[in-house]
């Protein structure tokens, strides 16, 4: 299972600059993001406590169902 932050990284490098593009590109450049981090709890404290753009926790949110449908169900 990948953590959430190796999920995120396929956002990386999108040609349209939207949310999931926004919120990987962030996680990439902050080095204390919690990169092995499998937990909703620990992903959302830590982005509550560093939000890096209004829209970030909404476009987690979003990407945290995809992500527990494609890598936590397996």
């Amino acid at each position: 299972m990948r953590s959430f932050y190796h999920y995120m990284m396929r956002y990386r490098g999108n040609k349209q600059n939207d949310g999931e593009k926004q919120l990987a590109d962030w996680m990439f450049g902050d080095h204390s993001f919690p990169k092995q981090a499998t937990s909703y709890d620990e992903v959302s404290r830590y982005l509550e406590w560093n939000i890096p753009f209004p829209e970030a926790l909404a476009v987690f949110d979003r990407v945290w169902t995809q992500y527990e449908i494609e890598e936590l169900d397996e």
